[in-house]
């Protein structure tokens, strides 16, 4: 690390916190030629993930829509926040945990269907409807006799 004053390559680390909720160590330096002090921060490098869209457009992987759209769905339902960021986090972690620098929509949409499944049936209709473009009454209707039969293999 270069001193900030004298330029020198040699510094000593006098004392180091972890910050931002531990995803960054700040070290406090020491320069060894001129004796001053500055502050540096270490993080990880994350690499970004492309979403690709229907339309064949990539933008990067961005939670906060993820989780946009899930608030959306749970809206007068008993989904606590905890409860969706915890699914936000799952979800993000999967994405970046998959190596791949490019990921579909479509596998994200599923991603979340299947977790709004297990958490709240009437948020996952919500967002299935929205997310598979229900064009009628029978379509909707189909999904919900899928989810009821589901159910009663279950019991």
């Amino acid at each position: 690390m270069k001193c900030l004053y004298c330029e020198c390559t040699e510094s000593k680390v006098i004392d180091s916190r972890s910050a931002d909720d531990d995803r960054t160590i700040r070290r406090r330096r020491e320069c060894t030629a001129c004796g001053r002090r500055f502050t540096t921060y270490e993080t990880i490098e994350v690499s970004p993930v492309l979403v690709v869209k229907n339309n064949g457009t990539r933008e990067s992987f961005n939670a906060e829509k993820v989780r946009t759209g899930i608030i959306k769905a749970c809206e007068k339902r008993p989904v606590s926040i905890a409860t969706i960021d915890e699914i936000v986090l799952d979800i993000s972690k999967q994405v970046y945990n998959s190596m791949d620098g490019e990921i579909s929509s479509k596998k994200i949409g599923e991603m979340v269907m299947e977790r709004l499944k297990k958490t709240d049936e009437v948020s996952y209709v919500r967002y299935a409807s929205v997310y598979r473009s229900f064009k009628d009454i029978s379509s909707f209707m189909a999904e919900l006799k899928s989810m009821m039969k589901a159910d009663k293999e279950k019991k």
